[in-house]
């Protein structure tokens, strides 16, 4: 199985199958509600490898991911339309679109056995934009 991520801004953000290695998707509503709530969210973690570029390869987009997370709330441009595919088998089980997507929590970790480091993105959907996640899947890549 594998993932991609494609952040598109200012500036495109691509991760694939060798960075990203694991995603997990999360529906926010509130625990104490006897109903379903209209107070709802929708959470992506995304977790993953930062590579060194080695022969002239270039290096990975994680340092863009690492920026993204500095923008401002003033800034329009904090917000971002993410695009993450699930693959298995040349299958894409899902693909997931975030139109309106803001960077909750990101975090670059480094050992010195590990020989490269890790990171850890958190993004959510802008709340007033929920109905535009659009969920598909099922198709050959």
């Amino acid at each position: 199985m594998g993932f991609t991520l494609k952040v598109e801004g200012p500036s495109t953000i691509d991760l694939g199958t060798i960075s990203i290695t694991g995603v997990k998707f999360r529906t926010d509503i509130p625990h104490d509600s006897n109903a379903r709530s209209t107070d709802l969210g929708s959470t992506v973690e995304i977790s993953g490898k930062i590579l060194t570029a080695v022969d002239g390869d270039p290096f990975d987009a994680t340092r863009q991911l690492g920026l993204w997370s500095l923008v401002p709330a003033e800034k329009s441009d904090c917000y971002r339309k993410v695009t993450i595919e699930v693959i298995a088998a040349s299958q894409v089980v899902r693909k997931f679109t975030y139109p309106n997507a803001f960077v909750v929590d990101y975090k670059e970790d480094y050992g010195d056995t590990e020989g490269v480091g890790t990171f850890r993105l958190i993004v959510k959907q802008k709340k007033d934009k929920m109905a535009q996640i659009a969920v598909e899947g099922g198709y050959s890549v």
